[in-house]
């Protein structure tokens, strides 16, 4: 019995999709390595580095005999401010490539599309296998970019709401009272 299914090195099988889609799917590629290296980097620091950053500031808010001045009041806020500050680095960037990948998908729609056109332009009314895979090139980066920006919204929203938590979190911490 003949099979269906035969074994493609891995290798293989990238470089075929990366020229199945074209040129974009290469700077897809670079933004979506780049979100993710950016999320890694957040979710590292919130699990290792956050804790103390975050220890050290209650601490600090906590060896201060007065709580209750205008004075007390603006170095907490101040601590507050800081200790966010450090909790949404990078986030903008992360954001910034969710929102790339899908424009770069249409990117590559659109370069699709005129290669299909270019084909219809040479040879009449169009060769159906040479305008198939304009059609795929069209359709394999809007793909791409959409499972790439999908993957990084949900990510982004873990984030997010984290950050929002931790920053709720060291200000209830922070008490004003004595």
């Amino acid at each position: 019995m003949e099979t269906l299914f035969y074994y493609v090195p891995p290798l293989e099988a990238i470089r075929d999709f990366f020229e199945l889609g074209g040129q974009v799917l290469f700077l897809i590629a670079l933004i979506t390595l780049a979100m993710w290296a950016l999320i890694f980097e957040r979710a590292l620091y919130l699990r290792i580095r956050y804790p103390a950053v975050a220890r050290a500031a209650v601490d600090n808010w906590d060896s201060r005999a007065e709580r209750i001045s205008w004075h007390a009041h603006q170095i907490r806020e101040y601590l507050i401010s800081s200790v966010s500050q450090e909790l949404e680095r990078n986030m903008p960037m992360i954001q910034t490539c969710v929102a790339l990948c899908p424009l770069l998908g249409l990117l590559g729609t659109v370069t699709g599309m005129i290669e299909v056109f270019e084909v219809m332009a040479i040879s009449g009314s169009g060769n159906p296998r040479s305008m198939a895979a304009g059609v795929s090139k069209a359709t394999v980066p809007t793909m791409a970019g959409m499972v790439a920006a999908l993957s990084g919204v949900a990510m982004n929203a873990w984030l997010q709401r984290t950050v929002v938590r931790e920053r709720a979190l060291l200000s209830d911490h922070m008490t004003m009272d004595h």
